[in-house]
């Protein structure tokens, strides 16, 4: 919920990826973010590392979270992240297909907020990287040092002129 005030503050919209067995634990943030105009995509649901998984496993894993996310906000998820950014190719590609996922990856920033750096450093690498076009990878369960990095960014991401949009809303207008 701290993540979503800061983005609704900046009239700033996100996609998150989401865990399937999170969205079953916690299901009103992300009723919230659906209804703030926040794009949900499909995470897995217990988050493993995939390239490990059998062609069966990995289907489970996303489909399991793909049916949690449609019962929660109604609405079937069409991108799909690799937990780790890890994957097998051919497997991920043959489900992706099958499924009709797009498969989201994250540019070259990587602000590793889930190793709870302090708030100006998580900003200050978003800030000094980026680039027009990037996917910054960011976590949702956030640590108050990733709601206080969010603060302090995205006002200045906005004065140097840069928009914030959902992966879809790239997609399309690229």
């Amino acid at each position: 919920n701290e993540v979503l005030d800061v983005l609704k503050k900046y009239n700033v919209k996100a996609t998150f990826f989401v865990a399937g067995k999170h969205v079953n634990w916690y299901p009103k943030p992300i009723i919230r973010a659906k209804e703030e105009g926040h794009e949900i995509g499909n995470h897995t649901f217990n988050h493993p590392d995939i390239s490990n998984l059998s062609q069966q496993q990995l289907e489970d894993e996303i489909v399991k979270c793909e049916k949690i996310i449609k019962e929660v906000v109604g609405v079937k998820p069409t991108l799909f992240r690799p937990p780790y950014g890890s994957y097998n190719q051919k497997t991920l590609g043959q489900i992706a297909s099958k499924y009709k996922y797009k498969i989201v990856l994250w540019t070259t920033v990587d602000a590793r907020d889930w190793q709870n750096p302090k708030a100006y450093k998580i900003a200050d690498t978003i800030i000094n990287n980026v680039k027009n076009g990037d996917i910054v990878l960011l976590h949702d369960y956030a640590t108050n040092n990733t709601v206080e990095a969010l603060d302090i960014l995205i006002p200045k991401m906005i004065e140097k002129g840069y928009k914030f949009v959902t992966v879809s809303e790239m997609i399309e207008n690229s």
